[in-house]
């Protein structure tokens, strides 16, 4: 089984911008996890957390985004990272099978800077790191 970016879709309402993904990815949701929620994790793919508490209410600082804290935790499901000026990135992991897994990603933000593209783009490369070797 391989991975895919199967739907990616926009929306703006007023100044506020929200991006909606569903990712497949060929791992178990634990094999995944730690690309969400670990720094060396959001590292490989989207961007050094230079600070990352591990629980609800922590402290999260994600490079070029901004700084906040964890609002939701749900170990190996459930990492929401609400930083900069009202911004929230959200993964939601769900099983598919005993192998696989579903992310359904949400990314919330005013003003201007992300779009769908570069999201793919970081996505593409997540399904990179996280392909199982042969």
């Amino acid at each position: 089984m391989t991975g895919s970016v199967e739907q990616g879709t926009s929306q703006t309402h007023g100044n506020t911008h929200l991006l909606h993904f569903l990712v497949r990815l060929p791992r178990p949701m634990e094999a995944v996890w730690p690309a969400f929620a670990t720094p060396e994790g959001l590292a490989a793919w989207f961007t050094p957390a230079d600070v990352l508490e591990p629980r609800l209410g922590g402290a999260v600082t994600l490079r070029g985004t901004g700084s906040g804290q964890i609002t939701a935790w749900d170990v190996d499901r459930v990492a929401e990272y609400t930083v900069g000026e009202g911004g929230r990135i959200r993964f939601h992991l769900e099983r598919d099978g005993a192998e696989a897994c579903v992310l359904r990603f949400t990314r919330e933000f005013r003003g201007e800077g992300e779009s769908e593209a570069e999201w793919r783009s970081r996505f593409e490369r997540l399904l990179d790191t996280e392909s199982p070797s042969p």
